[in-house]
């Protein structure tokens, strides 16, 4: 995935594309409306992108101390911004470690 547009578009196929990290493709399962799936890719890893996302995914769910939890363990503070502006921030900050 090359660019922020290109994983949007991406969204729009029945499957994701090969090429996605873990993390991409937990955010691109939740962007199709698939929470489980997005949860199973990063409840497991332990690096802190993976904790980013699944912290987001909480924060999602509305399981604020669980999310917190997750935060903390990524090394962020709970955003204060709304969830679809964090995802776009985890996801063009992903699309910028593969380039």
């Amino acid at each position: 995935m090359k660019t922020y547009e290109e994983f949007l578009d991406s969204l729009k196929e029945s499957s994701p594309p090969k090429e996605l990290s873990t993390q991409l493709l937990a955010l691109w399962y939740d962007a199709n409306n698939d929470w489980d799936k997005a949860h199973e890719y990063v409840d497991g890893p332990t690096d802190p992108t993976s904790h980013w996302v699944h912290a987001y995914l909480h924060r999602k769910e509305g399981d604020m101390a669980n999310a917190d939890y997750w935060y903390k363990r990524a090394d962020k503070n709970r955003p204060d911004v709304s969830l679809d502006e964090e995802w776009t921030l985890i996801a063009k900050k992903l699309i910028s470690f593969t380039r």
